[in-house]
């Protein structure tokens, strides 16, 4: 299975993953000049930019390592441009949330890094 196959259905089982938890999915592969934001979902109050990373297992390392400082602040660039749009949310984050292919396991991330 390709790499972008892959993502896709790690894409896929986050946003179930998401609805059976409450999230209502706002946006899937939101798209700015600045970059993308794979999920974007609110729960309550709170919109959170989801980034989804999918790895068949953790032998080298954690999917959540990939979210560097760089990725993070390309996700926050991304997010500042959906609020110019989408204005009427007060309470934000950044989640990461983790696909194990192998485990069909799910781990996910509220609040993994800040705009601040």
């Amino acid at each position: 299975m390709s790499t972008f196959l892959i993502g896709r259905s790690g894409e896929n089982k986050a946003v179930k993953f998401l609805e059976k938890n409450g999230y209502n999915i706002i946006k899937k592969n939101y798209h700015a000049a600045n970059g993308e934001i794979d999920i974007i979902a609110k729960k309550g109050e709170r919109l959170s930019f989801v980034e989804v990373k999918t790895r068949k297992d953790a032998t080298f390392g954690y999917p959540s390592d990939a979210v560097t400082f760089r990725k993070q602040q390309k996700i926050i660039n991304t997010a500042k441009a959906f609020l110019t749009y989408y204005d009427e949310y007060n309470e934000i984050s950044f989640d990461v949330c983790e696909v194990y292919i192998k485990e069909r396991r799910i781990n996910y991330i509220e609040n993994a890094f800040s705009a601040e």
